[in-house]
């Protein structure tokens, strides 16, 4: 291929910005010619769909250069972390199929080494111990984008008196709040957080790695950068809204390090879902006012969730490379994440048939007593899952929806003295109904047409509908559970004035049903992935036991919102 191909054109137009970065470093010889990235997540709850797609980026680019991915956890607020997330985190990684190099990291790993570095910082005159209280300093003195702030009359101490009172911080002295480091930069500065933002704040909170050791805990901004460069990160990706902090990353790398080396913070656009909550804030109200059942609960948009609701994890990581890499936010639909998991079931889920809201059908002429097998295909995009036997008798469950005694117009499935063909079976034609005293159909008496088995070889009359079916007889029961989205709105976000997010939940996001099933599943284990033939694809739920079978569903086999919202 010559430098000035169609082919090598092509090849550098697709690449995104952060890969035209990293091929223009390693072109000239920067950072040793590596590639070495972090995925930094605060261990205070469980990951979403969001986080998703920087795990594949940060674990993606690595992997396409050759390099190294760090997992480390942002431990620097003992108050809201927990080694539940801690393990939860390090389980979604692995089930979406990246390892980190070696062991996972911990910025608490670095609390003695960014504690020194502190202390160099308020000898050098760059730091100093104030008392104003947050609100006091965010009101009086740090101003506003148009106005510049003022000092804080603490400001200009003397080094000596910086250090004692740091130290005394570190030794429990003060109660929370009473006191924090602040880096002195430029209160005037147009960024805002440029103005003299704090490093250390105290909290009397034990850690869950560190226990009672400490009392003070450095902000997100002063161990995040410290922290890139004590692991030799060379591209430090985050989420656009990070954007107006790379100069307080760069200000303060460069008042620690010596090294020609410096780690760099790139930003990308974060992922936005249509339908769908990305807060953590928000999601932890969910699970605490138990409007859902957990983290893992199938409606979050967890890593969790999506795994529990049968999604795979290359459907998440085909979804992430489809939305790309951006440098301004948008909204992606949720139905490009929908598309993508019907794109993979579809190629990989056992087919088999399920009648999720039954009524008998009687099929008068067919002899008593007699269970015939009927060949049935696994999966029509792979042959070499082969075929199977399904039951079929005199007696047999289809959806009640399936059936209706005075049909509109266009109506092609079974109703009194029409036919229909039975999915991998006869044709069969309605005689009768039975209904119970408030009118409602019990039994649908037919007749069927044995020269018009399915694959018999026999010349076949066309008819208009297919329905599916089970035999009654060996019919597994379980109970289905029926998932949809949780939020109604585009932007649940958005709610009416007065009220809050959860004022646009679904109140349809879920239903439970009690379906009947044939035999083929009775040996099923949790994670197993089916399509229900005509209704969709499921899973079964990790609190299914043999006996006692749990379906969860994935995703419809059509997107039904799509005529929703017209």
């Amino acid at each position: 291929m010559t430098k000035n191909s169609p082919e090598n054109t092509e090849k550098k137009r697709s690449l995104n910005f952060l890969e035209q970065i990293i091929e223009k470093d390693l072109a000239e010889g920067k950072n040793e010619k590596r590639v070495h990235t972090r995925f930094p997540p605060e261990p205070n709850g469980y990951l979403h769909i969001g986080h998703a797609k920087s795990i594949c980026l940060n674990f993606g680019l690595a992997e396409k250069y050759k390099g190294l991915t760090n997992l480390r956890f942002d431990d620097t607020n003992p108050v809201k972390e927990d080694v539940e997330y801690v393990d939860s985190i390090k389980e979604d990684i692995k089930w979406l199929g990246f390892d980190w190099e070696e062991r996972e990291y911990y910025a608490s790993d670095y609390f003695d080494q960014l504690y020194e570095w502190a202390i160099k910082l308020i000898k050098d005159g760059k730091a100093y111990v104030d008392e104003l209280d947050q609100e006091d300093f965010a009101k009086n003195y740090r101003g506003t984008v148009n106005t510049p702030g003022k000092n804080s009359p603490y400001r200009n101490r003397p080094m000596e008196e910086n250090l004692d009172l740091f130290e005394r911080m570190k030794n429990g002295e003060f109660p929370d709040g009473s006191k924090v480091l602040r880096a002195k930069i430029d209160m005037a500065s147009p960024n805002m957080l440029m103005r003299d933002p704090a490093l250390y704040r105290i909290k009397h909170a034990t850690h869950h790695r560190t226990g009672d050791k400490w009392c003070i805990y450095p902000m997100y901004d002063y161990a995040h950068g410290q922290s890139d460069y004590i692991e030799g990160i060379t591209h430090s990706i985050c989420t656009l809204e990070f954007d107006i902090h790379r100069p307080l990353y760069d200000w303060l790398i460069e008042q620690i390090v010596d090294t020609e080396y410096r780690p760099h913070q790139y930003e990308f656009a974060r992922l936005n879902l249509s339908y769908t909550i990305m807060s953590k804030r928000k999601l932890l109200k969910l699970v605490e006012e138990k409007y859902v059942s957990g983290w893992n609960d199938p409606r979050m948009p967890t890593i969790s969730g999506f795994r529990r609701r049968g999604y795979t994890p290359e459907s998440i990581r085909y979804f992430a490379d489809k939305v790309g890499v951006a440098k301004r936010d948008n909204v992606i639909d949720v139905a490009l994440l929908e598309h993508s998991i019907r794109e993979d079931l579809n190629k990989i889920a056992q087919r088999v048939m399920a009648v999720l809201d039954p009524v008998k059908l009687v099929i008068d002429n067919y002899p008593e007593n007699e269970t015939e097998e009927i060949d049935a295909v696994n999966n029509p995009e792979d042959e070499s899952m082969g075929k199977r036997k399904v039951p079929f008798s005199k007696e047999l469950y289809i959806e009640r929806k399936d059936f209706i005694e005075d049909p509109p117009r266009k109506f092609f499935r079974l109703a009194p003295d029409r036919e229909v063909r039975l999915r991998y079976a006869y044709i069969i034609k309605c005689v009768s109904v039975e209904k119970d005293e408030d009118g409602k159909i019990t039994t649908i008496h037919c007749t069927y047409d044995p020269d018009t088995k399915s694959g018999s070889g026999k010349p076949q009359r066309k008819v208009k509908g297919t329905i599916h079916w089970v035999s009654a007889e060996h019919a597994v029961n379980a109970e289905i559970r029926l998932y949809d989205r949780l939020f109604l709105k585009e932007d649940p976000n958005k709610a009416e004035e007065g009220k809050d997010f959860t004022s646009n939940l679904n109140p349809d996001s879920l239903n439970i049903t009690h379906g009947k099933i044939e035999p083929f599943v009775e040996g099923a284990k949790p994670d197993d992935k089916f399509q229900f033939e005509r209704t969709g694809y499921f899973c079964v739920d990790k609190d299914s036991k043999p006996g006692k079978l749990l379906f969860n569903r994935t995703v419809p086999l059509r997107d039904s919102w799509a005529k929703r919202n017209k």
